[in-house]
């Protein structure tokens, strides 16, 4: 086998930041295209995973009737995603968890599967995507640390660097074994955080 099957992993979107810098919103259910952001995201994340969690801090009920399991971050204050992490890993019941945020919209369709096969043939905890981007006239690497797929074991090490004040997502992932993979669209990883680049992306 040289990948994961998809009944194996469970999707995390991570619905539980403040949004502070679009005004204090619930950016999982701004408008896209139509539809809130975070139905984007889930059909993407459904149709690549045997199962789906959200992580939500507030508005439960509007994120619970979209029909999947809710869960909020043990932690107080919004203490950020990796606080939503450990909630969705601790909510997990298969051996992996592949988890994204709910402000990007534009998911590779092929996402879980070339993280999944990183994952399996490395002998990894985590894989996570990166991309690379120009800038002034060179190529720089871009790691996107919350589009990350792992194994569901690595949450008491998880919750120890939590407890031990840690917050970083690239800092965690560096206290693992660690698998990159390359993705060619940099657009699929961009998320949005302002109204001005929701408008943008739109059009």
């Amino acid at each position: 086998m040289t990948t994961i099957d998809k009944n194996l992993i469970t999707g995390l979107i991570l619905a539980g930041g403040r949004g502070t810098r679009m005004g204090t919103v619930d950016k999982g259910l701004q408008d896209f295209r139509g539809q809130p952001l975070i139905r984007h995201v889930l059909s993407a994340l459904s149709a690549q995973t045997g199962t789906v969690i959200i992580n939500a801090n507030q508005n439960l009920a509007v994120y619970q009737s979209l029909g999947m399991p809710v869960v909020s971050d043990l932690l107080a204050g919004f203490a950020g995603p990796l606080a939503g992490l450990q909630a969705g890993l601790l909510a997990c019941t298969t051996p992996y968890l592949v988890c994204a945020p709910c402000d990007s919209p534009l998911l590779p369709a092929d996402l879980v599967k070339r993280l999944a096969r990183a994952l399996h043939n490395d002998g990894s905890d985590v894989a996570v995507a990166f991309t690379m981007e120009n800038l002034d006239g060179g190529s720089v690497k871009q790691v996107h640390p919350v589009f990350a797929l792992m194994k569901t074991g690595v949450s008491a090490q998880l919750t120890a660097y939590l407890q031990d004040g840690g917050r970083r997502v690239n800092d965690w992932h560096a206290s693992l074994l660690a698998s990159e993979v390359l993705f060619e669209d940099s657009a699929a990883f961009r998320n949005i955080n302002t109204r001005k680049e929701l408008q943008e992306l739109e059009h």
